[in-house]
């Protein structure tokens, strides 16, 4: 589940849970949203910690490195774990 489905979901279960004051017989469309703003701020939290938008240093993962030494150019990964 991608960020934005997260907050898709966070929306519509605000919507639900808090502006829908409709009665539908045998569902109870109050406990529907806070399902759904569960399943989003769980999604969203989930989405973040993968993609590393979290971590203290930006987002996370490697970088490449070229040092230029004149003819003896080489390159050097380096990788943020």
């Amino acid at each position: 589940m991608g960020i934005g489905i997260s907050v898709f979901l966070l929306a519509v279960g605000a919507v639900l849970a808090f502006a829908v004051h409709a009665v539908a017989r045998g569902v109870d469309l109050q406990t529907i949203g806070y399902i759904l703003m569960a399943v989003g701020a769980v999604g969203l939290l989930a989405a973040l910690l993968i993609s590393g938008v979290g971590e203290w240093g930006g987002v996370r993962g490697g970088g490449t490195t070229v040092i230029d030494n004149g003819p003896a150019t080489r390159r050097v990964d380096t990788y943020v774990e």
